[in-house]
């Protein structure tokens, strides 16, 4: 039978309720004082005689964010880095045969480069965002038909399939692995925690909202037919579900508890890290494809300047 587990990355993070539930109705519509507890872990799926990952984490040399008061979602200090977090599991990176990305951002996929024996299976749309290619990259076609409440699947092995689910990115995707008779749902900030989900709302991150909405329909629709374990990455409630095989019912939400531990306080750099994507602007480098050369302080950056790899703003930027 299948196993599914969580490779845990960082711990003791938060998110404002408007960032996210905010993305339809407004942000001013909801308590900046209500926050939610914040993780990061990815999963893996062992079939008995292949190791999948489910996305790679965040890159080995990426720093802590710095929290003030403008910042929207903190996803933690680190636990541990991808490649040792997956040691601790008992797994080798060679064990690793197959990669599904459920998304481009770097926290998605900042270790792909430690398994280059590996077949990385991606949406086209993220696999071209990244420039990836070569003959390790599989450009997903979703050939396999329906899949209960989604139009199209690839059947990645016996009981895994891969699901369009675009919004978050153009080329958003879910993984959900069949065993013991419960459907397991990894996926890539559909919503980013749960209470979203009951409470039907998206975040205020998406590159199509209308797409957004559309897929967080067909994931409610799917919970509501078959006995689901809900997944997420960004907050704790991911692994806690997995661990209890805690069946999702939209009815009963599960308990939302409060964050209840000191925030771990950080020596700022000089970075800025993307909230969103971890993408790391670093002034030494600037933006030179956008017209800003080394030596551009992140606070000269005008406005409207975007972030280059998932195009939100400023403000979704924290301190590294």
């Amino acid at each position: 039978m299948l196993e599914i587990k969580a490779v845990k990355l960082y711990e003791k993070g938060f998110m404002k309720r408007p960032f996210a539930l905010g993305g339809e109705d407004g942000v001013d519509k909801f308590d900046p004082e209500v926050v939610y507890r914040s993780t990061l872990q990815n999963y893996l799926i062992d079939t008995g005689s292949e190791v999948i990952l489910v996305d790679t984490g965040m890159p080995l040399e990426a720093p802590d964010m710095v929290v003030d008061e403008t910042t929207q979602i903190y996803i933690g200090s680190r636990i541990k880095d991808y490649v040792s977090a997956l040691k601790e599991l008992g797994y080798q990176p060679e064990q690793v045969t197959k990669i599904l990305v459920t998304h481009k951002h770097e926290d998605h996929t900042g270790e792909l480069r430690s398994f280059p024996q590996a077949k990385i299976y991606m949406a086209p749309e993220e696999a071209d965002a990244l420039g990836l290619k070569g003959d390790n990259i599989v450009r997903v076609e979703y050939k396999d038909g329906p899949y209960y409440t989604f139009d199209a699947s690839e059947k990645i092995a016996e009981g895994v399939y891969l699901l369009p689910a675009k919004g978050h990115t153009l080329g958003n995707s879910i993984i959900v692995a069949e065993a013991g008779g419960l459907f397991y749902m990894m996926h890539g900030d559909v919503t980013y925690t749960d209470e979203a989900l009951y409470e039907n709302k998206l975040s205020v991150v998406y590159e199509d909202k209308d797409a957004a909405r559309d897929t967080l329909n067909r994931v409610r629709a799917f919970i509501r037919k078959n006995p689901t374990v809900y997944c997420s990455t960004h907050t704790p409630l991911g692994y806690e579900n997995l661990e209890a095989k805690r069946v999702c019912d939209l009815d009963y939400p599960t308990e939302s508890l409060p964050v209840d531990y000191e925030i771990a306080s950080a020596q700022a750099t000089g970075k800025w890290i993307c909230s969103i994507c971890g993408y790391i602007y670093d002034p030494e480098i600037g933006d030179p494809d956008r017209g800003f050369p080394p030596g551009t302080k992140f606070e000269d950056l005008p406005a409207d300047w975007k972030c280059p790899r998932c195009r939100q703003g400023k403000d979704k930027y924290n301190k590294a």
